[in-house]
C-alpha cells in the first residue's frame, strides 16, 4: 500500500523532536480524542514528560529537543498553535529532525496540517505507542493484534495524495466513475481489517475454550496487571521458574503468557502475564487486544503489580483502575503486589491485611526473589475466602514458629502466661498452618469442619 504522505516512514532509528505541553482543557477544540491533560500539576507534568521521552527512546528515536508550554485549549487547525508551531519548525530545521512526536492525540487533519508546517512526518501519542507495540510483538496473535490497531489508527488518516493515479478524467476505457487510489487504499485497509478480525475471533474463541476447560478442572487462573514496567514480566518468572522475556523499558512483552504455579498447599493454579498498562492507551489498542485482556477480566484473582520506587504509583494506580474498568474486568477481587522493595531502604517484604485480617497488599522484590512465600499466602488465602480463625499453643522452645506466624502478618491476637508459653489466634489457609506447626514440632489445631468442606466441593 502506498504511504499516506511523502515523507520516509522506514523503521531507521530517527533524529526526534519532542512536542509536550500542558493544554489545561478541551473546551472550543474541533479535534477529536485530545488526550489532553486537565490543569496538571508540576509534578504531574514532569513525570508526563519523563514517561514521554522514554516512549520515544523505546520507539528508537534519536531526541534532539524537547519542546514544552502551556495551551489553554487545542487550536483547531495546529493544536499548538501557530505560533508553537514555528518554534517547533526552527527545532526541526536546527536538529535536521526527521521526525517530530506529539505526547497528545492529533486529529487527522492537525496532523497532516503540521507535516505541510514543519516538512517532517508527524507522530502523535497514539501512533508512538502503536509503533512500540509493532516492534514488541512477537507471536503471530500478538501481531495480529498490533496490525489491526495500526489499521484502524490509519484508516481515518488516509489522504486524497494520490490525483495523478485516479482514473475519473474519462478517456477510451476510462469512463465512467472508476476508482480513486485513495478509495483503493480504503478498500484494502477495510478488507484487511475484516480478515483481522475473523483471524482474532478464532484466537479468542480458542482462549475461550481454555478457560472453560480450566473452570472445569476448577484451576482458578491469576493474572498480572499493572502499569508498563512495574516488573510484571520479573515477578513471573520469579514465581514460576519461566524465562519470559523481561526487561527495564517500557512495553517489554506483549505475548500473554500462561503457566502453571504451585502453591505451597493445596491446588496449583494458573498464572497468566498479561500486556502492561500506559496513560491514554489508545483505545484501538484496547480493542485489538481484547482476547489478551479477557484473562484478567475472566481471572478469579488479579495481582495488580506497582512499581513502590516509582513516585507516580498513586496515579499509576488510577489509571490502571480506569483500563480494567473500560476492558470490564473492574470487578474482579484484586490483590496488590508493591514490587522492586530492593530499591528502597523503607519497605521490608511483608503482607499487609484490612481491618478484617484479609491480604490486601504484599511488598515483594522480583530480582531479589523477597517475599514470593508471602505472595503465595497471600494468594492462596484470597482464593479461599472465609478462612476460620485458629487457636495454637507455641512453647518457649518453638519461639521461631512464632516468629514466622508474626512475619506472616497472620496472629490476630496473642497472650503469653507465667511459664512463657504463648497462646496465639492466627487467620492463616490451614494446611499452610498445620505444615509449619509440624516442622517446628508443635501440634496443630484440628481440622475445621467448613474447611472440609470446601475441600470436598472442589
Amino acid at each position: 500500500m502506498a504511504s499516506t504522505t511523502t515523507f520516509d516512514r522506514s523503521p531507521q532509528r530517527q533524529k526526534a523532536v519532542l512536542v509536550h505541553l500542558d493544554v489545561h482543557n478541551t473546551a472550543g477544540s474541533s479535534g477529536h480524542g485530545q488526550g489532553t491533560r486537565h490543569a496538571a500539576g508540576a509534578s504531574d507534568y514532569e513525570s508526563d514528560q519523563r514517561e514521554f521521552e522514554d516512549l520515544a527512546r523505546s520507539a528508537g528515536a534519536d531526541v534532539r529537543a524537547i519542546i514544552g508550554g502551556s495551551r489553554q485549549r487545542p487550536d483547531p487547525g495546529l493544536f499548538i498553535g501557530s505560533g508553537k508551531s514555528e518554534e517547533v519548525a526552527a527545532a526541526v530545521a536546527a536538529d535536521e529532525a526527521d521526525l517530530a512526536i506529539f505526547n497528545h492525540d492529533l486529529s487527522p487533519s492537525q496532523e497532516r496540517n503540521l507535516e505541510k508546517l514543519l516538512k517532517c512526518r508527524v507522530l502523535d501519542r497514539a501512533g508512538l505507542i502503536l509503533d512500540i507495540f509493532a516492534s514488541r510483538a512477537r507471536s503471530h496473535e500478538g501481531k495480529l493484534q498490533v496490525e489491526l490497531a495500526q489499521l484502524r489508527h490509519l484508516r481515518t488518516r488516509l489522504v486524497r495524495g494520490w490525483t495523478h493515479l485516479e482514473r475519473q478524467k474519462g478517456g477510451i476505457g476510462m469512463r465512467g466513475p472508476g476508482e480513486s487510489q485513495l478509495e483503493t487504499d480504503r478498500r484494502l485497509v477495510s478488507e484487511r481489517i475484516d480478515t483481522l478480525r475473523r483471524r482474532l475471533e478464532e484466537v479468542r474463541a480458542r482462549r475461550a475454550q481454555n478457560r472453560g476447560a480450566r473452570r472445569r478442572s476448577e484451576i482458578p487462573t491469576v493474572s498480572l496487571v499493572g502499569y508498563t514496567n512495574a516488573g510484571k514480566s520479573s515477578l513471573f518468572n520469579a514465581l514460576t521458574g519461566d524465562d519470559t522475556f523481561a526487561s527495564n523499558q517500557l512495553f517489554a512483552t506483549l505475548d500473554t503468557t500462561v503457566r502453571r504455579l504451585d502453591m505451597p498447599e493445596g491446588e496449583p493454579v494458573v498464572l497468566a502475564d498479561t500486556v502492561g498498562f500506559i496513560r491514554d492507551l489508545p483505545h484501538d489498542l484496547i480493542a485489538a487486544f481484547r482476547a489478551t485482556l479477557e484473562e484478567s477480566r475472566d481471572a478469579a484473582l488479579l495481582l495488580h503489580v506497582i512499581d513502590a520506587g516509582d513516585g507516580e504509583r498513586m496515579a499509576r494506580i488510577e489509571q490502571v483502575n480506569s483500563v480494567l474498568a473500560e476492558i470490564e474486568a473492574d470487578g474482579v477481587p484484586r490483590l496488590q503486589v508493591f514490587n522492586k522493595i530492593d530499591l528502597r531502604d523503607d519497605e521490608i517484604a511483608r503482607i499487609e491485611r484490612d481491618d478484617d485480617g484479609v491480604a490486601v497488599r504484599v511488598y515483594v522484590s522480583a530480582r531479589e526473589r523477597l517475599g514470593l512465600d508471602l505472595l503465595k499466602t497471600a494468594i492462596a488465602e484470597r482464593l479461599r475466602p472465609g478462612v476460620p480463625d485458629f487457636e495454637i499453643t507455641v512453647p518457649p522452645q518453638a519461639a521461631r514458629l512464632r516468629a514466622q506466624l508474626f512475619e506472616l502478618r497472620a496472629v490476630r491476637g496473642e497472650r503469653i502466661d507465667d511459664d512463657g508459653v504463648a497462646h496465639l489466634t492466627v487467620r492463616l489457609p490451614y494446611e499452610r498452618l498445620r505444615g509449619l506447626c509440624r516442622a517446628a514440632g508443635v501440634i496443630p489445631p484440628p481440622e475445621p469442619r467448613v474447611f472440609e468442606e470446601w475441600e470436598t466441593a472442589t
